[in-house]
């Protein structure tokens, strides 16, 4: 019998036919409800006067539920998959309506109810259109044995946690949740969500291990990189499957599920406090301008575009030499359905006849200059290069912000300009050089830098290549085992920049705060863990020796005695160590120079920036 119950559902289940089957039962048990009612109080037996009565309540009751439970949505849910959220609001209209029909007969007399009948039609109403919904889905689940389930825990009692226990219980798949471990020891031996609290973080391991628990699923979308650090470096040598419920940042609509769930990534591991951004005044100087984004193809320009559009400019304009980067960025930004004007711009920024063109055309207001070359090997070979895209291609840009008035530009710099080793970190030095000049040229138009180091997932990051030696089955090369540098995730890194971007007065250079230095090789072996490996026996780690222009360790000022906080906590205020006073050169004419002799730019460049020393 059940299973041919359980055939119908699954014929008459489709999302259109799910709610008129439910409404039609529940017409009809509502006015069954009705007749038992009177038959209580009659013995079966109904006195004539009571018949007409009960066929006007047994129609008027069921009828006004049905539109009482249509208004509030009840036939839109679908039951074979409902929380215990919908049955208490069905419990609740239930109840409403039922006072509802109680009230329109007092004012109507179209029934004579028998009092004494109310409270069998009442909890048989509800036990049939509730029981309805209930068997709906326990009929509809599947019976099916065969498929093996894993013994999963849930780190993290709290309302996430709860929540996405409700939601593995409807739709858990193969994954059978079964207890919650929590950071609150007060939580242990009670109860969340029918599950039970059966220890803390600290024990984590040993729970693991003496519930041979398959799959642990960490709920604590507030929880900061070092926290999801420790509770992985818990479970990475157990061999158990570690799944994360996204940040607070990534669960903005505050929707937990079981499909939020992800593998941890690195950056979780090295995420820090999540970023607060004064969302207004960002609003209010990007809000209905005019913003043109250079190297708006590469990671940061494109992450860039993407944050300026959430602040509603009136156009943007979306500038790079790469064809192929600008329209992927267009496509992926298509999938948005934007009412904001993108216009892509294909162009060089040393090319001061585009630039000046671009900029009588389009008069833009706002200028982030993301646009550089910034390998720090390959530009070792290219120094000619790389000032003349660094700087050369900073000065056309500011130049071009000033004589056509734009209010603001907005430099990215690097920690690589602090006592530059590289040709790459020199010729950013040089563009620093290049805004605090020009601002002395065009006061009108505020400049600003803004230094920052390593952004995880950028183009040339060290994170894809070493995820391609460990695919390939290792080694994984570092440079040198104390090798440290500063990292970001690149939607912090940005949302800084433009705060910054709002702070600027003119002239300024603001410092990104960018936590402790990460050691590349803890790095390596971090990344091997998390594809499953075990480091230095599965995947090797192999050192390769520094690089030209590398240093061990990378600094953010030149002196930090000079650095000053801002309003907001994560971003500081430099200086640019006075490029207008350390030397007794011709600046502009020296840039031009190095671009014009390739054979002599890396001489004229250590001219240019006194303080480059390449030490390897």
């Amino acid at each position: 019998m059940r299973r041919l119950l359980s055939s119908f559902i699954k014929v008459w289940s489709s999302a259109a036919k799910h709610g008129i089957i439910i409404a039609v039962l529940d017409f009809l048990l509502l006015a069954l409800a009705i007749y038992l009612g009177y038959a209580f109080r009659f013995s079966m037996a109904f006195p004539t006067i009571y018949i007409t009565d009960c066929k006007r309540a047994g129609l008027i009751f069921p009828s006004l539920m049905l539109v009482l439970f249509a208004l509030r949505g009840q036939y839109r849910i679908l039951w074979t998959q409902a929380s215990s959220d919908d049955y208490i609001i069905f419990a609740k209209l239930y109840i409403s309506g039922f006072i509802a029909f109680l009230l329109l007969n007092f004012v109507w007399r179209f029934s004579l109810f028998p009092r004494s009948s109310l409270a069998v039609t009442f909890f048989s109403g509800i036990l049939f259109s509730g029981g309805l919904r209930v068997s709906w889905r326990v009929l509809h689940t599947p019976s099916d044995k065969s498929e093996v389930k894993l013994k999963t825990l849930i780190v993290g009692a709290g309302e996430a946690g709860a929540l996405l226990a409700r939601d593995l219980m409807r739709n858990g798949g193969n994954l059978s949740v079964t207890a919650f471990v929590d950071d609150d020891k007060q939580k242990t031996g009670k109860r969340v969500s029918g599950l039970d609290v059966i220890g803390d973080t600290l024990h984590l391991a040993e729970i693991v291990k003496a519930e041979k628990f398959k799959v642990v699923l960490i709920a604590i979308p507030s929880a900061l990189g070092e926290k999801i650090r420790a509770i992985y470096e818990q479970l990475a040598p157990l061999g158990v499957q570690v799944r994360l419920l996204p940040s607070l940042r990534e669960l903005a609509d505050g929707h937990v599920s079981v499909t939020r769930l992800r593998d941890i990534k690195l950056e979780d591991l090295l995420g820090r406090d999540p970023v607060k951004i004064d969302l207004d005044e960002n609003s209010n100087y990007i809000k209905n301008k005019r913003v043109l984004i250079t190297g708006a193809g590469g990671s940061i320009g494109s992450e860039i575009v993407r944050q300026v559009l959430r602040n509603k400019p009136s156009e943007i304009f979306v500038l790079g030499h790469g064809e192929q980067s600008i329209y992927l960025l267009l496509e992926s930004l298509s999938e948005l359905n934007l009412n904001i004007k993108v216009t892509p711009i294909i162009a060089d920024v040393a090319d001061s006849t585009a630039i000046n063109n671009i900029f009588a055309k389009y008069k833009p207001e706002l200028i982030f200059h993301a646009a550089a070359h910034k390998h720090v090997p390959l530009m070792e070979f290219s120094p000619r290069e790389a000032l003349r895209v660094n700087g050369i291609g900073t000065r056309t840009l500011a130049r071009a912000a000033g004589k056509f008035k734009a209010e603001r530009m907005v430099l990215i710099s690097t920690d690589k300009a602090v006592n530059p080793s590289s040709v790459m970190g020199a010729t950013k030095r040089v563009a620093e050089k290049v805004i605090e000049r020009e601002q002395k040229n065009f006061p009108e138009t505020l400049y600003m830098a803004v230094r920052f180091g390593n952004v995880l997932g950028s183009r040339g990051s060290v994170i894809p290549k070493f995820e391609k030696q460990i695919a390939a089955g290792g080694p994984v090369t570092v440079t040198a085992k104390g090798m440290k540098r500063y990292f970001m995730l690149i939607p912090e890194a940005v949302s800084l920049v433009i705060q910054a971007g709002a702070m600027g007065c003119g002239g300024d250079l603001f410092v990104l705060d960018m936590g402790e230095q990460v050691v590349i090789t803890e790095m390596a072996e971090l990344l091997i863990r998390l594809y499953g490996y075990e480091p230095y026996k599965d995947i090797a780690i192999t050192f390769t020796g520094i690089r030209p222009g590398e240093k061990l360790e990378e600094e953010l000022f030149y002196d930090p005695n000079k650095v000053h906080p801002t309003k907001h906590h994560k971003i500081f205020s430099s200086s640019f160590k006075s490029a207008l006073d350390d030397d007794n050169l011709n600046f502009n004419e020296l840039l031009e120079q190095a671009v014009s002799e390739p054979d002599n730019a890396l001489n004229l460049l250590h001219k240019l920036v006194p303080e480059f020393k390449k030490i390897n």
